[in-house]
């Protein structure tokens, strides 16, 4: 008795899809561990390496919680040696740019997103062309060109032109942020709480800001990583009277010949700080998006 089994064209051919189906998914998922691998392995590095109290990057010398102690503390118990006070300096002034920052393009952001919403077609096109040209600018070009400004109008550079700097190119991402709820958000309701006895500012913040709330949180938090990931408009606008911010104080951290150790806690702290805020805004999303 013959047991041999004969396959028709039509199952040959559909078993060569399912086989090259296999492979595209396999080359996909591949591809695409590798490329997270690229970007997550340095923050990985330095990471496992903040829980070792070597100076050198890479060189494991034991498992310990030193470094974050003297982060904390600001003083090295082992070599009885302060931790560089500048750093705590810098970071002093990152968070404290980078919050002032942050609140005033999300204010700024919002006002204009509103604004832009209400003009006519072409005008609303025109300026939304305009909005993205600063995102697109490369930093050092931003940073050169607020400097110039800074020095034709005579304006001292310190803490304050860093801020107005950092409120310059943040805002155009919350207007990027709050734009798209302003189109999902019914257009009648504004004018509904006006026919209703509310004042342009009683509307604006019991019925606009509610309902475009998610995207200004959205741009707050996306204006405060970028003004404390910035550092080339920090760089131009911050004078020479020895203003720090963290990416500044990196820099010239980086040119004595290497980095401070203590860089690699705080590091990893910001990371996991920004993640768990990242996680939080996503679960808050999907709840958002499910009661809708």
């Amino acid at each position: 008795m013959n047991n041999q089994i004969y396959l028709t064209p039509v199952q040959i051919e559909a078993r060569r899809r399912q086989r090259n189906l296999m492979v595209r998914r396999i080359a996909s998922q591949t591809y695409l561990w590798l490329l997270l691998l690229l970007l997550y392995a340095p923050i990985l590095l330095i990471v496992i390496f903040s829980f070792t109290k070597s100076k050198v990057l890479g060189n494991w010398t034991g498992f310990t919680f030193g470094l974050y102690e003297n982060l904390l503390t600001g003083y090295d118990a082992t070599s009885q040696v302060r931790v560089d006070p500048n750093l705590y300096r810098a970071l002093l002034y990152t968070g404290l740019v980078a919050v002032i920052a942050a609140t005033c393009a999300t204010l700024l952001g919002t006002l204009a997103a509103i604004g832009i919403y209400n003009m006519r077609q072409k005008g609303r096109r025109a300026i939304q062309f305009m909005n993205s040209i600063p995102m697109i600018n490369p930093d050092i070009l931003t940073g050169i060109s607020l400097f110039l400004l800074f020095v034709f109008l005579g304006i001292s550079r310190g803490l304050t032109t860093v801020i107005i700097a950092h409120v310059v190119f943040c805002t155009p991402y919350v207007v990027l942020s709050v734009m798209p709820r302003l189109t999902k958000m019914n257009p009648n309701i504004y004018e509904a709480a006006l026919d209703l006895g509310a004042t342009p500012a009683q509307a604006l913040r019991k019925v606009l800001v509610p309902e475009l709330w998610p995207g200004m949180v959205s741009g707050f938090i996306l204006s405060l990583t970028l003004s404390i990931d910035d550092f080339g408009v920090t760089f131009f606008t911050k004078g020479s009277n020895g203003l720090e911010t963290l990416s500044t104080f990196i820099y010239a951290d980086a040119r004595k010949g290497g980095l401070t150790p203590e860089l690699r806690p705080l590091f990893t702290i910001i990371f996991i700080t920004i993640l768990v805020l990242l996680i939080i805004m996503n679960i808050r999303t999907n709840k958002h998006a499910k009661k809708q």
